[in-house]
């Protein structure tokens, strides 16, 4: 079989449990993005993430466009993993594996109802007039500096004053994302949209 010439850079993102692996083309399409938490989620579903998921300090897996970012534990430090990783990406892609079979299902978003054994299925938000003013300041501004990052973000709802999205890959859990969230895209929305009056990220 032959080779596809494939160059991978090694790139930190402001989540420090996280890096980003660029590749000089496209994975998947450009236009899709999907994460993993684990090896049975990939499974039947991302062939390069279930194989990234053999090393046993990787805890998560989100493939964009480009890259992949990995999310690790903290058992060993970047120093000693990111040759490995990085290679080990390069080697796959130019052996031209298959990187994602199919996208997974979107999970249903749960809350907590004041009942906690009581779960509230709201991945059927109610629309507002304001959506696709939200969506349109999220794709044009914020979605390029994220990706950019490593990460993703979704709009899910706007209520009573509330914009909420759901934060993927690297802006997962990273320690800088509320900063973001509040000083960042917070302010663009409420200059644009008087109605915001505060955003918020769903647990993913």
């Amino acid at each position: 079989m032959s080779r596809i010439p494939v160059t991978i850079y090694a790139e930190m993102t402001p989540n420090p449990a996280t890096m980003k692996f660029v590749a000089n083309n496209y994975l998947i399409d450009p236009s899709t993005q999907v994460e993993f938490t684990s090896m049975a989620e990939a499974k039947g579903y991302s062939p390069l993430a279930e194989a990234l998921f053999q090393f046993p300090f990787v805890k998560g897996v989100f493939i964009a466009g480009n890259f992949v970012a990995i999310s690790k534990t903290e058992a060993l430090g970047w120093d000693y993993v990111t040759n490995d990783l990085r290679d080990f990406i390069r080697n796959y892609v130019a052996e031209g594996k298959e990187i994602l079979i199919r996208m997974p299902e979107k999970k249903p978003v749960q809350a907590e109802s004041n009942d906690s054994s009581n779960k509230v299925d709201l991945s059927h938000y109610a629309p507002s007039a304001f959506d696709e003013k939200i969506v349109h300041l999220l794709d044009e501004y914020v979605k390029p500096a994220v990706e950019g990052d490593g990460g993703a973000i979704e709009f899910r709802n706007f209520s009573d004053g509330v914009v909420t999205v759901l934060l993927r890959g690297a802006c997962s859990g990273c320690p800088s994302s509320t900063a973001t969230l509040k000083g960042g895209i917070e302010n663009l929305l409420k200059q644009h949209i008087p109605e915001v009056k505060e955003v918020v990220a769903e647990a993913g």
